[in-house]
């Protein structure tokens, strides 16, 4: 396989011109990643818990409503717009705070009994406590 170098020679000449293309292509890929409005989350567990971190920024803690339904635990947001606020002359906007809802399938480990949830500096944690060792029930099945 042999790599040829690309010349924009485009570039040199008009940056102008390519940089209102440019400009115009990246507000387009935005606007296409914006349709998907569900937050970015993290993900993990230690020794005794999942965790669940969820990028919530410009929003109160009495905006989420956590449930859980069996193994599956939803998170959503529901933002009324504020009418009484004067309209602002936007040139860019590119965050919104706008409703949203996220689902969990928990794992058979999960405790439904000691999930916790906290809303600090913008991200909400859910810290859902893993089962103690002793209660999972353990069988082992003899083949005859």
């Amino acid at each position: 396989m042999t790599l040829v170098n690309f010349n924009n020679r485009t570039r040199n000449t008009a940056p102008y011109y390519n940089n209102v293309f440019d400009s115009l292509f990246s507000d387009a890929v935005t606007k296409n990643k914006m349709v998907d409005k569900s937050p970015n989350v993290n993900i993990y567990e230690n020794e005794t818990a999942y965790v669940i971190e969820l990028a919530a920024p410009g929003l109160k803690k009495e905006d989420f409503q956590i449930n859980l339904k069996k193994d599956t635990l939803s998170v959503w947001v529901e933002v009324k717009k504020d009418e009484t606020q004067a309209a602002k002359d936007f040139t860019r906007k590119e965050f919104d705070y706008s409703s949203f809802a996220r689902s969990f399938n928990l794992p058979d480990t999960a405790d439904a009994d000691k999930i916790t949830a906290e809303y600090k500096e913008g991200i909400l944690h859910i810290s859902i406590n893993k089962k103690d060792d002793s209660k999972l029930q353990h069988k082992e099945i003899v083949v005859s």
